[in-house]
């Protein structure tokens, strides 16, 4: 069965953004993380962050994917690592169409009406609305998401573990992007992870 954007982004509430500076912390990090979220998303912003990719993948039950995708060479690098999903901070036909080919689950980043129809034209209809806050909120993408009535969106970029239930109210909305979930403790980790599963009502 193949598996697609859709059933990934539906898998948990929240999606950890995590950028890692170590690859010796990754493993832990996602075995603390999985206990209440599975899908993980790797951001590409530290020289450890392919490394930290390849460890997670080792961790039972964890879906692991790479963020911060920008060029076809990351995509390249991301998918040896072993990446099950990409995301991207904006959507190019470059960087869209050898992703959107491989039939690898992609969540390109959207800010406005112009995004979001590029997307329609790839054959895209899941979204990463980013950055969330700064590009209007809430508010914002209830009045892009009303003529686009086919699209799914996981808001992220300055969401909190107080605002994600009322993104996650939203229809359209099938989870956010978060990256309050990683604390100073693997055990505090794993309590903030417990807690975001259950914040979609």
């Amino acid at each position: 069965m193949t598996v697609t954007i859709s059933d990934i982004m539906q898998t948990s509430p929240v999606i950890p953004v995590l950028v890692v500076h170590d690859a010796a912390e990754a493993r832990p990090m996602a075995e603390a993380l999985v206990r209440g979220l599975r899908v993980l998303e790797v951001t590409l912003r530290t020289p450890a962050a392919l490394e930290a990719i390849a460890e997670m993948k080792k961790v039972e039950g964890a879906i692991v994917g790479a963020g911060t995708v920008v060029s076809a060479e990351q995509f390249r690098q991301a998918m040896n690592a072993g990446s099950e999903f990409i995301v991207s901070p904006g959507l190019t036909e470059t960087i869209g169409r050898p992703i959107i080919d491989s039939g690898v689950p992609f969540l390109p980043g959207i800010a406005n009406a112009g995004d979001i129809m590029r997307g329609l034209d790839l054959g895209l209809t899941h979204f990463k609305f980013f950055p969330a806050e700064a590009s209007g909120g809430l508010k914002a993408l209830k009045a892009l998401a009303a003529p686009f009535y086919q699209a799914k969106f996981c808001p992220t970029g300055g969401i909190t573990e107080a605002t994600a239930p009322e993104w996650l109210a939203f229809d359209p909305v099938l989870c956010v992007g978060g990256s309050w979930i990683v604390g100073p403790t693997h055990a505090e980790t794993e309590t903030r992870a417990h807690a975001a599963r259950g914040l979609r009502g």
